[in-house]
């Protein structure tokens, strides 16, 4: 029979490659982690594992385990941490992945708005792309995922979103000039952001009749608006970013386009109480957030 420490143990060698850092890790003795990981070979009846210097690698047989492993995992840690809420939601935690942007205007809201009502709830956070939170999602590794998109709706079995906000796109531009439309920046140095912002970037040129000349790549949105203020290119950076830092010596214009804010949540419903209280607490602040106005507006 496969158990829990057993594939808790496996989860540690795989992000490890140690049996050493595993056993460090989990608080057992080397010894012991070797024994458990040799019952559960002989559960799994394949060969899990081979030996590669000082370390240990995982084989193709052993990758599928591991991976199902986490999922796993995950689920316990969540099913835990339901039980532990569900006595008015005293005590327990809940875990949300989400974009930087996101972390730092829209999640905090919520956060302060979670505190007060549930003091005993904790909130963990991890910051990371939306297709990265979405696997955290799907392995039951996160209990909420904070992600965007500019033009699908997330679908997938199993996947279900709440729209939080519209977040308007700007064009940003040196300061010393006046506001331009998007075209009149054909022949401009660009700075991209993230891959799915750079592919946005590229088709909302693209509607405009020209392909961007990238020049600089960074998801850093603070290095972004110090590049442009800097003279070396011109970029668009979304509104939650623009209410998180906002360079005096760069011009913004509206643009059209937004990008779609969503809450994912994974799994049939309804959702552990924990889950949704913080879903209400992301509705509520993203409804402040709109109520505060725009980020920026046509400027110079």
């Amino acid at each position: 029979m496969v158990t829990l420490v057993q594939l808790r143990i496996l989860d540690a060698v795989r992000r490890h490659g140690s049996v050493t850092a595993a056993a460090g890790e989990l608080h057992y003795t080397q010894p012991s982690v070797s024994h458990h990981l040799a019952r559960l070979q002989s559960a799994a009846g394949a060969q899990l594992f081979q030996r590669v210097g000082r370390g240990i690698r995982l084989t193709e047989a052993g990758q599928v385990l591991a991976t199902r492993a986490a999922e796993i995992l995950g689920r316990v840690d969540a099913a835990t941490a339901e039980v532990a809420t569900l006595v008015g939601l005293r005590a327990g935690s809940v875990r949300l992945a989400g974009f930087a942007s996101a972390l730092t205007t829209l999640v905090p809201r919520a956060a302060e708005l979670l505190g007060q009502e549930h003091p005993g709830l904790e909130l963990g956070l991890t910051d990371t792309h939306p297709e990265e939170a979405l696997q955290l999602l799907r392995a039951g590794q996160v209990d909420v995922a904070v992600i965007f998109r500019y033009d699908d709706t997330p679908a997938e079995d199993g996947l279900r979103v709440d729209h939080l906000l519209d977040d308007p796109v700007y064009l940003v531009t040196p300061a010393d000039g006046a506001p331009a439309a998007l075209e009149s920046h054909r022949d401009a140095r660009w700075i991209a952001g993230c891959e799915r912002c750079r592919r946005h970037l590229v088709e909302v040129c693209g509607r405009a009749g020209f392909t961007p000349r990238l020049v600089s790549t960074t998801d850093d949105m603070v290095v972004m608006q110090s590049l442009v203020a800097a003279g070396m290119g011109v970029t668009t950076i979304p509104g939650l970013a623009m209410r998180t830092y906002r360079d005096p010596d760069c011009g913004t214009t509206r643009l059209p386009e937004v990008r779609r804010v969503y809450a994912a949540t994974y799994g049939e419903p309804p959702d552990p109480p924990a889950t949704t209280a913080l879903l209400d607490a992301l509705g509520r602040a993203a409804e402040a957030i709109r109520d505060d106005g725009p980020a920026a507006g046509d400027s110079t």
